[in-house]
């Protein structure tokens, strides 16, 4: 920390300190995203995070529900819940430095971002947070902030010789469109479902791509505000729960509450590298517009999906079929 001011010292230290006390659970991130979105109304990719997130303890919870208990070995669902996990601590871990860091150069009116390497935060991202300030293009940011985080996540999520092996290149992962964990959800109070799933979730082009046409359902002009409805007037549970009760039909899906079904994961911090250092950012992360090839309400798919699983279950409980 050379060449530092006293003061630079203690903002970095304030939000070393803030990310550790936020990047707690699901639960924590999920909050902290949506509030700072709300003290931030133009760094939207807060808001798309803290819905994302609102799926990644939906998918977590799932696993000890009453279907996937049924169908999964604990093996296999802890495997699952502490990929789910980890990639959601990793990009809080590396974000979250950035938006605090955003919000204070908001308040003493000067950009603060060449702190952001003390918080091992990669090149392209520091560039990105500079050429926001000067010219202030919201969309832009947010597919840059998409690009980063997707980036963030390859090597140590992804590409991590165990999640590897044991979850992307799994029987399970292979299904994964029958489990739906790529499909992302964003659900109403007036019980209806918008979103848009992804094939191939271990291509990187392939999420930035998920993640951009996410962006673009949750700003649509009509969408915006029912969206903000709900995430504002619905607690984070990471049950299902969450947004079923506003269904005007009921499922027979149960899944339990985050905080009363998995513990607090100590993580262990891996070997940081710039991923901008050692790989191109493709001009079409950038700036190719983002285009649905499927229709993004999903709310009748959701319930086609609820029954296939029932119908699954029923089938490998009838069969004596083993669990995966």
């Amino acid at each position: 920390m050379n060449h530092l001011t006293i003061h630079e010292i203690e903002t970095i230290s304030q939000i070393e300190g803030e990310t550790t006390k936020k990047n707690l659970d699901n639960i924590s991130r999920t909050d902290a995203y949506f509030a700072y979105f709300k003290k931030n109304p133009d760094i939207v990719w807060s808001f798309l995070a803290s819905m994302v997130s609102r799926n990644g303890g939906w998918n977590m919870c799932d696993l000890e529900g009453n279907i996937f208990r049924e169908i999964l070995e604990p093996k296999t669902r802890k495997e699952l819940f502490l990929t789910f996990e980890r990639a959601n601590w990793l990009i809080f871990h590396d974000v979250y430095p950035q938006l605090l860091l955003y919000h204070y150069s908001t308040k003493i009116n000067r950009p603060m971002f060449h702190l952001l390497p003390y918080f091992k935060c990669s090149k392209f991202i520091q560039n990105e947070w500079e050429r926001y300030w000067r010219e202030g293009n919201r969309e832009r940011l947010t597919t840059a902030l998409i690009i980063n985080e997707q980036n963030v996540i390859h090597k140590p999520v992804i590409l991590q010789p165990v999640y590897k092996k044991q979850v992307f290149h799994s029987w399970i992962f292979k299904f994964q469109d029958w489990l739906h964990f790529s499909c992302v959800l964003f659900p109403t109070c007036g019980g209806e479902l918008y979103g848009a799933s992804v094939n191939g979730f271990k291509s990187l082009s392939k999420r930035i791509n998920l993640g951009k046409r996410l962006a673009k359902i949750l700003t649509h002009p009509r969408l915006f505000s029912v969206f903000f409805e709900f995430a504002d007037k619905t607690p984070h549970t990471g049950s299902r729960n969450d947004y079923e009760q506003y269904f005007k039909t009921r499922t027979n899906r149960q899944t339990p509450i985050l905080r009363a079904t998995f513990p607090i994961i100590e993580h262990n911090h891996y070997e940081y590298e710039d991923w901008s250092a050692n790989r191109l950012v493709s001009p079409a992360w950038l700036h190719f517009a983002a285009r649905h090839r499927h229709t993004i309400h999903l709310t009748d798919w959701y319930f086609e999906k609820s029954t296939q699983l029932e119908l699954m279950l029923a089938i490998q409980k009838a069969a004596h079929i083993k669990k995966i």
